[in-house]
């Protein structure tokens, strides 16, 4: 039997008692001075006013704050203190945090404090991140469907375990270990996947590098910048038709869409992509490119741009590598960054016979296989990682209910 199996047959061989949290520990919600912007200092003495923003993404403590409040504003405030947990009760949901400073909170927050009787601190931390507490806390906030505030009331009926500190303390060290084995799992995952990004993207730029030995080209040699035809906002609607992509959605899911009509007739009479043509985002994320494959859409006209290439000087599957190498100047003269025409005509590439442009992209598409490969398996195992973490973590903080 495990050390942890030994505990439970000795100290809660019939279950562990559940009891309504608000009984066991002091629950209380922030409180925030109004106008909040009369009370912040920048006096190194004044007190920390803890926010959302000070939270590290995936951190188990808080341990700064970009802001300070005055003394006069901490009385109208709620302080709180190291050791204390606090509870976001509108964004990251519910997600337990341990203070490591003294500070105030708004009422954004909620504190939980003097547990230390019933809980370890660790122990804690892991039970209202569990699954199970994490879900009854969403379903108590939950009105009609709605997420409404997480309040302290909710907080305190959640009925909780309360099985012996030995327990707790051998539970803490199983987790605190598995969480450091998945951590570090995680870290080397990581640090693969941008290890073979950047082999990927050195190869490429090898490949791609001819120096003298094959001629340049402008862009503007290969053929013109295209765009479709302008569509107003009337013309468009959010549930049906042809999908229109504008600059936000570029490469993701539209969420727009204009007529069949109006699709039909802009297709015949204006500038249309053809299949495998390569489109350019020129503002936003600019540079981002998406092969068109022939499916019904339509393209924001300046925003989303291609050359109309005819491929007899330079293949599509070969410019649409040139074009992840950004050969081109991005305008930044006005307010907003943009990737003018004459900045894509203006561009050079290296272009070899298609010969060898064919034998390059061969060889590129091969070894972008394999980093795909890669990518799309790393992330998944990372994530399978985490969900037998979850899994193990919620399985050790389920306890039998004392009858």
């Amino acid at each position: 039997m495990s050390r942890l199996g030994e505990l439970i047959a000795e100290l809660c061989p019939d279950g562990v008692e559940y009891r309504p949290f608000g009984e066991l520990a002091t629950i209380l919600r922030g409180a925030s001075p109004r106008p909040i912007k009369n009370f912040i200092t920048s006096d190194e003495n004044g007190v920390n006013w803890i926010k959302i923003g000070d939270v590290t993404v995936g951190s188990k403590y808080i341990t700064h704050v970009k802001e300070k409040i005055t003394a006069k504003g901490a009385e109208k405030s709620r302080k709180v203190k190291k050791g204390d947990f606090i509870l976001s009760n509108s964004m990251s949901f519910g997600r337990p945090y341990i203070l490591s400073i003294n500070g105030c909170i708004h009422d954004g927050w909620l504190v939980i404090s003097n547990f230390n009787d019933v809980y370890s601190p660790d122990f804690l931390y892991y039970l209202l991140s569990s699954t199970a507490v994490q879900r009854e806390m969403a379903k108590r906030a939950s009105f009609g469907g709605a997420v409404q505030n997480l309040n302290a009331d909710i907080v305190k009926a959640l009925e909780l375990p309360i099985p012996s500190l030995p327990v707790q303390r051998e539970i803490v060290r199983i987790l605190d270990n598995f969480t450091e084995l998945t951590t570090e799992l995680t870290t080397e995952l990581t640090t693969e996947l941008t290890a073979r990004k950047k082999q990927y993207e050195y190869y490429r730029d090898k490949l791609l590098n001819f120096g003298d030995a094959v001629p340049r080209m402008t862009l503007g040699k290969i053929g013109p910048v295209c765009m479709c035809k302008r569509i107003l906002k009337s013309q468009t609607n959010s549930t049906e038709g042809v999908p229109f992509y504008k600059i936000g959605t570029f490469g993701k899911e539209a969420n727009a869409y204009i007529s069949w009509d109006t699709f039909r007739e802009y297709r015949q009479k204006y500038n249309f992509p053809k299949k495998g043509d390569i489109l350019i985002s020129a503002a936003g994320t600019i540079g981002r490119t998406v092969v068109y494959d022939g499916k019904p859409a339509y393209f924001q006209d300046s925003n989303i741009v291609w050359i109309a290439n005819d491929e007899t000087k330079v293949l599509n599957k070969f410019l649409i590598y040139c074009y992840a190498m950004k050969p081109w100047s991005v305008s930044t003269g006005g307010t907003i960054a943009r990737l003018y025409n004459d900045n894509i005509l203006n561009a050079t590439i290296p272009v070899p016979s298609l010969e060898q442009q064919r034998l390059i992209v061969t060889t590129l598409e091969h070894f972008d296989a394999l980093c795909n490969d890669l990518c799309d398996g790393l992330p998944a195992e990372i994530d399978v990682r985490q969900k037998q973490y979850e899994y193990y973590r919620d399985k050790l903080l389920t306890f039998k209910k004392l009858a």
